[in-house]
């Protein structure tokens, strides 16, 4: 009988060299055996724990598998790792100066979304085999953006999202729902790349695109507003507003504000603000930032002595990890009624022309006065 016992121990802690096969599970019937699973959520391309616990023996084997693969083997106080899949080479690791503690967790490097599944923790003592399911979910959020695009005659809203699983994408204007047939998804190279497009139909409205990744419970707002074009004399000196009016998804948050003028292409930078370290980065001399209403959440921008080439459209940026708001502004500089008279005379000709055209009055007239009848 003591033979019997010996030989069941003996069974639980060397398993086959040849094969690693699970030998510790063939121990005697008369072992505790307890059963766990739980659900384990990772971040794309970070670090996780699978968590499995004992209680501590002297002796003890430490299994993990994944399907029918070799994940880690550990027992006579070393790691055996020749049998390992290789997809898992260089990326794990058990908590060695625990495992007397009973933690028999397995550190796993890097997810990728190849390592998603069930993996099983089988632990055998001289008392007791343990088997412990985890089942590990990959996610992946990359904080998303929102940008504003023009195309021709029309004007667009996108919101852009590295995603796994797919998000969830709901637009808003003037807090009604917009539907999804005026949507518009944008086909990727990448099947985790999200591209979600309105059409911007009207001014003076504002407009929400809501985000969210139910695995990994991560929300992000993106919202945006289109004022009414201004039309202002050259020369002037003028303000650009930009004011977040729900402050509150800045609180507790570094954010940036970057102002700059739509082109066609390409987006030109005027200024940039950074709240980690309240520095302003002014573009151009004619661009100022009045920095005590930057510190009121007012990131109004001026420009000075207008110019006819001022002319366009100006976005400003306000955005942190979980919201971005953009401001669009269209902007008209016109010729001051000064310039437009030193330019063009009443007669329909160029300032020049009629300067001499003034002058050949003027001579004929000192003619007729001085000529006889």
């Amino acid at each position: 009988m003591k033979a019997q016992a010996v030989l069941s121990i003996i069974l639980i802690l060397v398993p086959s060299l040849s094969g690693f096969h699970d030998t510790f599970l063939l121990a005697s019937p008369n072992l505790v055996t307890t059963e766990e699973e739980q659900i384990v959520i990772g971040r794309l391309g970070e670090d996780v724990i699978l968590p499995c616990s004992f209680e501590s023996e002297p002796e003890v084997v430490i299994h993990w598998k994944n399907q029918d693969n070799y994940v880690y083997s550990y027992y006579k106080d070393r790691d055996y790792l020749e049998n390992q899949d290789h997809r898992y080479t260089n990326r794990t690791s058990l908590f060695h100066s625990e495992i007397h503690n009973g933690n028999a967790s397995l550190s796993l490097r890097r997810l990728s979304l190849l390592d998603e599944g069930i993996y099983v923790c089988y632990v055998g003592t001289t008392s007791r085999k343990i088997i412990n399911k985890v089942v590990l979910k990959v996610g992946a959020f990359v904080t998303p953006v929102m940008k504003y695009e023009k195309r021709n005659t029309d004007s667009f809203l996108i919101c852009s999202v590295l995603s796994y699983p797919h998000p969830l994408i709901t637009w808003k204007t003037d807090n009604a729902s917009i539907s999804e047939s005026n949507m518009e998804e944008i086909e990727s190279l990448s099947p985790f790349y999200v591209d979600s497009m309105i059409n911007i139909t009207g001014s003076n409205l504002s407009y929400e695109c809501a985000i969210e990744n139910s695995l990994l419970k991560q929300t992000w707002t993106g919202g945006g507003t289109v004022k009414d074009d201004l039309h202002k004399m050259q020369s002037e000196n003028f303000s650009l507003s930009c004011e977040l009016t729900n402050s509150i998804f800045l609180l507790d948050q570094d954010f940036k504000v970057a102002w700059s003028k739509v082109e066609k292409e390409t987006s030109s930078i005027l200024a940039y603000f950074l709240s980690s370290s309240r520095n302003t980065t002014i573009y151009g001399p004619r661009v100022s930032w009045n920095k005590e209403r930057i510190n009121q959440t007012d990131f109004s921008l001026t420009l000075k002595d207008l110019i006819l080439s001022d002319s366009g459209e100006y976005l400003c940026n306000i955005s942190s990890s979980k919201y971005t708001f953009l401001t669009i502004q269209a902007l008209h500089v016109v010729e001051s009624k000064q310039n437009h008279l030193d330019n063009y005379s009443v007669f329909g000709f160029p300032g020049n022309l009629h300067i001499l055209y003034i002058k050949k009055i003027q001579l004929f007239q000192e003619r007729e006065v001085f000529c006889p009848y």
